[in-house]
């Protein structure tokens, strides 16, 4: 008997389990049409609310997966991925990519475009004059053989009935899913070809988790639904009740990015940086302790081969490898021009920072879409001067605003102005690192 869409419905609409061969059967449907928008989305609703077990989860990421094509990287050594879950001013991957790939681990990235008030890699390296962020499965893939790493916009031959659920789910009031988020994630990263993922999953104002709690939780399915797969990985939980690092903005958040690869930069990039590399590192083996791993990371971030690397993947996906120099970043890497500032209105510490809003307003700026088609302004900024427990006093520039405009930078400045709290008592600084999420059986063993 074949699959039967209605019976599917009634299944978790009731609170049943579904096998693998009807999930099989209904993301089949989704590609071949003869499952209707209509009865998908009313599957995504009646999955939100009874949920999914673990067996469902893993039937349809690899379901999903297997929709389009699969990178079959070429074998010359355990390649890792990374994944945020996405925040405000997070450039990691900037660094991350060449670093890792300076110590010959192959990394292949697949990364996304700026959501919501969240920014994307693609658009933060579309920054570069020239960059290509559209590689064909050939190049990608001889990229990786070639020079260790490549960073590309996903494909649309990669999980395309992901691609249709997330259209559904995005419409229909169930993005929140923590398994539907967890099926996509691992899907679109079993399909993009590596052997091992490391999840940076992160908590706070600025990020699809608000709470702790949450994060660990979506850590924790990530991580198991992964492993059980046949993909090691491991979540590592980071803060974003604030900003990470000082800017937030495309060309802005590459020029910080490039400044780590220098050894310089700020100290909350690099840690989280040379954290997640540490543990790509000891993903693929190449390291026996985490002192090791870390120890191998900030040789290649201080001495310089990470940047080299960096300008390699530059040059080899059509960008300016001159970027690198900070000579050129007037004229490659231009920053809007008008200014306006956020200052303190009195002394005392640094209580909060509503890391969403300042994401919302570089948006409003023009740094991140509204609508699908709209453009992106790779030059506007936000500089965030002030951290969660630092002392202030009245005067004192907080936020710092490049716009296109001198009305559009005076315009965010008024609306961050009640983004900032600032209390009298000293408050005590945000832990920019939570916990690390290993297999269940590995945490049995420590």
């Amino acid at each position: 008997m074949g699959f039967n869409i209605l019976k599917f419905i009634e299944v978790k609409r009731d609170g049943g389990e579904h096998s693998r061969s009807d999930i099989e059967g209904f993301v089949n449907g989704l590609m071949d049409g003869s499952v209707k928008d209509y009865q998908a989305a009313a599957w995504l609703m009646g999955a939100f609310i009874r949920g999914l077990t673990m067996s469902e989860m893993s039937y349809l990421t690899t379901a999903l997966a297997n929709s389009g094509d699969v990178f079959k990287l070429p074998a010359n050594g355990f390649s890792v991925d990374k994944h945020s879950t996405g925040g405000v001013g997070d450039k990691v991957t900037l660094v991350l990519v060449p670093l890792v790939a300076s110590l010959g681990i192959p990394v292949a990235k697949l990364s996304g475009r700026g959501l919501g008030f969240t920014g994307g890699t693609v658009d933060k390296l579309e920054s570069i004059p020239g960059m290509n962020m559209h590689l064909s499965i050939e190049d990608f893939k001889t990229q990786v053989a070639q020079i260790g790493c490549a960073v590309s916009g996903h494909s649309l031959q990669l999980a395309p009935a992901e691609g249709k659920l997330y259209h559904l789910r995005d419409v229909t009031s169930t993005v929140p899913s923590m398994g539907l988020i967890a099926t996509s994630i691992v899907s679109k990263k079993i399909a993009g070809g590596a052997d091992g993922f490391v999840f940076d999953v992160k908590w706070g104002r600025g990020a699809l988790m608000e709470t702790y709690d949450g994060a660990v939780a979506l850590g924790r399915l990530l991580v198991d639904l992964s492993s059980s797969l046949g993909h090691p990985s491991r979540a590592v939980l980071t803060s974003m009740e604030q900003p990470l690092g000082d800017w937030v903005g495309n060309a802005a958040e590459v020029r910080e990015a490039l400044e780590v690869l220098m050894g310089e930069g700020p100290s909350s990039t690099r840690e989280v940086s040379l954290l997640l590399a540490r543990e790509m590192v000891l993903l693929a083996r190449r390291a026996s302790s985490p002192d090791e791993a870390l120890d191998m990371c900030r040789r290649a971030l201080d001495g310089g081969s990470a940047l080299e690397r960096f300008a390699m993947m530059v040059e080899r996906q059509g960008g300016d490898p001159r970027v690198t120099d900070p000579s050129t970043w007037d004229r490659l890497l231009p920053l809007a021009p008008e200014r306006a500032v956020v200052i303190a209105e009195e002394d005392g510490f640094m209580a909060g920072i509503d890391t969403r809003a300042i994401g919302e307003a570089l948006r409003t700026l023009g740094g991140g879409r509204i609508r699908k088609e709209d453009p992106i302004d790779h030059g506007v900024a936000i500089k965030v001067h002030c951290s969660v427990g630092q002392p202030v006093s009245r005067g004192d520039v907080l936020l710092e605003i490049l716009g296109r405009t001198k009305g559009a930078a005076e315009e965010a400045a008024a609306t961050l102005g009640g983004s900032l709290v600032i209390s009298k008592e000293p408050v005590d600084s945000i832990p920019l690192v939570g916990e690390i999420l290993y297999p269940l059986e590995r945490v049995a063993k420590s």
